[in-house]
């Protein structure tokens, strides 16, 4: 009989290339955000800063021109006393700008009468700033008349002015520039642009040092995927020194699923070299009797068996031989249904009356072996019989087939924790350690002895679905026991 293999080409994937083609990376996601999130937070905190600077210094050269506008409505002066008092010398030396001044003073100080005229101060004949600041204040009444500062522009330079009104009526308007505080603002952006930026070429920095650190294990099981769809199986996620408890999880969770599809591969493997040895074990353990049968009809057709006796015992022998393929056939079927594993039939079962049984079959079939039963009372297993008695019927026809008709022969039976042992044991002439762990294997005769090699595996099957387990004892010339465990309940 000839085995048809169909072979499947692996198939193979490609490994992923570190050009992305267009494909946005994770990591440059990731550290795009976190940069532009510092980006928008740097921009804020700049403004806020920004905004309490001015107030803060603004708020500085109000209350200066405050207070001195205060002193000089407080006081009641004319303009007439301020020239004459040698004691306001100081307005001049600090109030009152020098003929060469600059044209952008940081401070001015201008005295305007009823009709908006800029007056003379101290004799000294008004200067280009104090007629630019009168121009610039329209009303003096309202400058006066309002208790903050205002915003004005004097030669294109910005400054806050206010203004009091003297005894006699004369109006002093009082500015002072805000250069100062814009450039204090220029410079403090300037400054935090450059750290801001800075801030952020750093964090770039970290949080791709940080991702790619954080991604290794990704990249890992993508490696390990890769090199699996390849064919090596055995591969697995390495742990990280560092990892987080989402990817550690991820990593546990997918060796776990390796592990299954390596067991499974195997497993499938495994079944499929069996199922090969198993057709062509049956296929050779059918050819001998098929052969035989045919070569005593070749005879019988060729007239080559004159003699009547021969003639019988060539059909004795096709008798033989077909009774031979039966049974096998009949075997290969009951494993084939165990393959299948198939409902059984579970009742209360007498196992001690299923062994003083099996004894009594031996006896009456080898009336000379000394056979010792130790099966008394009654022992209830919840199994199917019919599997139970093809269980011993294997075991006590194993030691009838395989040993001789001399040797002794125990079969015993006894309860512990919940599980039933019984014990077939002969001191026969025993097993080899490399026969002994081939026992169940289908088809494996043991020195090529009779048999169709297939008892020991269907004892093993009926057992496997009742839930149990069977054990051997042997070695060469000290006979051989085989041990079936059996639950007193079936497993859920």
């Amino acid at each position: 009989m000839s085995v048809w293999r169909v072979v499947i080409p692996p198939v193979r994937i490609r490994r992923p290339h570190s050009h992305h083609h267009g494909i946005h990376s994770l990591r440059g996601g990731l550290t795009l955000a976190n940069v532009a999130l510092l980006a928008l937070g740097i921009i804020m905190a700049t403004a806020v800063s920004l905004m309490g600077m001015r107030h803060y210094l603004l708020d500085q050269i109000d209350t200066d021109l405050s207070k001195t506008r205060d002193s000089l409505g407080s006081s009641e002066l004319t303009m007439r006393q301020i020239d004459s008092l040698s004691a306001l010398a100081f307005i001049r030396d600090r109030l009152v700008p020098q003929t060469d001044e600059s044209p952008k003073p940081d401070s001015i100080f201008a005295a305007v009468d009823a009709h908006g005229e800029v007056v003379a101060i101290g004799g000294i004949k008004p200067t280009d700033a104090q007629r630019a600041l009168a121009a610039a204040v329209d009303d003096p009444r309202a400058l006066v008349g309002d208790s903050e500062p205002h915003d004005i522009s004097v030669h294109g330079a910005d400054y806050r002015a206010t203004g009091t009104r003297l005894a006699d009526g004369t109006y002093v308007l009082l500015a002072t520039t805000t250069d100062g505080l814009h450039k204090g603002i220029a410079k403090a952006l300037k400054l935090d642009v450059a750290f801001g930026t800075l801030l952020l070429a750093l964090l770039g920095c970290l949080t791709m040092f940080s991702v790619r650190r954080r991604m290794r294990p990704l990249e890992d099981m993508v490696e390990t995927s890769s090199a699996i769809a390849e064919g090596d199986l055995t591969r697995r996620v390495p742990s990280n020194r560092h990892p987080t408890q989402e990817v550690e999880q991820l990593r546990i969770a997918l060796n776990s699923m390796l592990h299954q599809v390596e067991s499974a591969h195997r497993t499938r493997e495994q079944s499929a070299a069996q199922l090969r040895r198993f057709v062509g074990d049956a296929s050779h353990e059918l050819r001998t009797p098929l052969s035989a049968i045919r070569g005593y009809l070749q005879l019988i057709e060729k007239g080559m068996l004159p003699d009547p006796a021969e003639r019988r015992r060539a059909w004795d022998r096709m008798h033989a031989e077909a009774d031979r393929m039966g049974r096998l056939v009949d075997e290969l079927l009951t494993l084939a249904r165990l393959d299948q594993r198939p409902e059984l039939r579970f009742k209360n079962v007498d196992l001690s009356r299923l062994v003083r049984d099996a004894a009594e079959d031996l006896r009456a079939q080898q009336p000379g072996r000394p056979v010792t039963v130790g099966a008394d009372g009654t022992l209830l297993v919840h199994a199917d019989e019919s599997g139970l008695r093809q269980v011993l019927g294997n075991l006590v026809g194993n030691v009838r087939t395989h040993t001789p008709a001399e040797v002794p022969v125990r079969l015993g039976l006894e309860r512990e924790d919940g599980v039933v042992r019984l014990c077939v044991a002969d001191e026969g002439p025993g097993l080899a350690a490399d026969d002994a762990a081939r026992i169940f294997d289908r088809f494996f005769r043991a020195g090529g002895g009779a048999g169709s090699g297939l008892g020991m595996a269907i004892v093993q099957g009926v057992v496997t679905a009742h839930g149990g387990e069977v054990a051997v004892r042997t070695s060469p010339g000290a006979g051989l026991a085989v041990t079936v465990s059996l639950p007193t309940r079936p497993r859920g």
